[in-house]
């Protein structure tokens, strides 16, 4: 089992707009379906982070899921709002080995 987390960090006092727009996404089903998902935030640490957080059980099925929803409109529309929210970012890929 292979976890991704899309980490971004988010301007500073822009939480509120980058909540509404994961609620958008969320409900638009632009997130990708698999087992697992969450998006969280910091509770302590840098401030501002929203991480993205999907399993996989092979690193080929990520892969092909990142095409697919990169791929879509309706995501790059939705994308185009939510980076201008976003500092920087990072993506880890962790395998889960117990």
């Amino acid at each position: 089992m292979y976890i991704v987390r899309e980490i971004f960090y988010l301007q500073f006092g822009r939480y509120k707009d980058a909540k509404v727009l994961i609620d958008e996404a969320t409900q638009g089903g632009l997130f990708p379906q698999t087992t697992g998902n969450r998006v969280l935030t910091d509770f302590t640490g840098e401030s501002y982070r929203l991480i993205f957080e999907s399993s996989y059980s092979a690193l080929a099925d990520f892969e092909k899921e990142l095409a697919k929803d990169m791929g879509a409109a309706d995501w790059k529309g939705w994308y185009e709002k939510f980076k201008v929210l976003v500092r920087h970012s990072e993506r880890e890929i962790l395998k889960q080995i117990s």
